[in-house]
């Protein structure tokens, strides 16, 4: 490895967007260590596997350590670990169920980015690169807790910004509407279902479905974490792919009656 050589880490590296991210910075000259909670499985030979677990302190310290170890540097932080919960009322949720949500795909954010900052400082660089949601912007119902942790990792990521840029870091979100395999693949069911959202617990199983058909490929993504990661002057949002692109559009200049309208209609729900 050549001293000029970026090192990139990428969370959830063992599928989906992650995995896509992983191979796509690699073939653009990006020494990549990827993360899973299964650790060092069989992997492409361009992308080092390490364990490690969000939602664990000491496995992101002994994770980020061990790549500080082997590189001496990180230049790119990718966070990508997350999962959802399949559409149902916020209700059907318990406490325990929402905490551990949020643990994952917000303070697992934070505390990858607690490990790798002081590093970058250091450095006196470095981009740290969240994926988002488009949900993070239009929040949709039904999903009302998977969208709440994508508007924290909005806020935060905003708020991160400011403060890390005079020290030669950016922060960036990337902002995907529905991506095949990895929203299906990471998403859990509701602990605490009601009687009352079974039939529209139904419709909307169907109307994710069909969606999930026409979703973009991961690899959408993970072309624009590489635009986001080599610009060098980068935007603090990047939509990915058209129907996010829509939806960001109509959040800024759509009358919010007409956005709503098209939520719905879009769900098939009753108004």
């Amino acid at each position: 490895m050549t001293s000029n050589t970026p090192v990139a880490l990428v969370t959830g590296a063992s599928s989906g967007i992650g995995e896509a991210t992983a191979n796509r910075l690699a073939k653009a000259g990006y020494k990549v260590y990827g993360t899973s909670r299964r650790g060092a499985k069989a992997a492409q030979s361009a992308i080092t596997m390490l364990a490690l677990d969000v939602t664990d302190d000491a496995s992101v310290s002994a994770a980020v350590g061990e790549l500080i170890r082997l590189e001496g540097r990180v230049d790119l932080l990718v966070n990508n670990a997350g999962f959802g919960i399949a559409p149902a009322g916020a209700e059907e949720s318990s406490i325990e169920q929402a905490q551990a949500l949020f643990d994952t795909n917000f303070f697992g954010i934070v505390r990858m980015t607690r490990a790798v900052v002081p590093h970058m400082r250091r450095q006196g660089s470095g981009r740290i690169i969240n994926i988002g949601s488009i949900l993070g912007v239009v929040p949709m119902p039904y999903i009302a807790l998977y969208a709440a942790s994508k508007h924290a990792v909005e806020g935060y990521s905003e708020a991160l910004d400011h403060e890390l840029r005079t020290r030669g870091i950016r922060v960036v979100v990337i902002e995907p509407a529905f991506t095949k395999t990895s929203f299906e693949a990471n998403t859990i069911d509701p602990d605490a279902t009601l009687d009352e959202y079974r039939t529209v617990r139904a419709s909307l199983a169907k109307v994710f479905s069909q969606s999930m058909a026409s979703a973009d490929d991961p690899d959408v993504v993970a072309q624009t974490v590489l635009k986001a990661a080599s610009a060098a002057r980068p935007k603090l949002r990047y939509t990915a792919g058209v129907a996010a692109g829509r939806l960001s559009l109509l959040r800024t200049f759509a009358p919010a009656g007409i956005l709503d309208a098209g939520i719905r209609k879009s769900l098939q729900l009753d108004d």
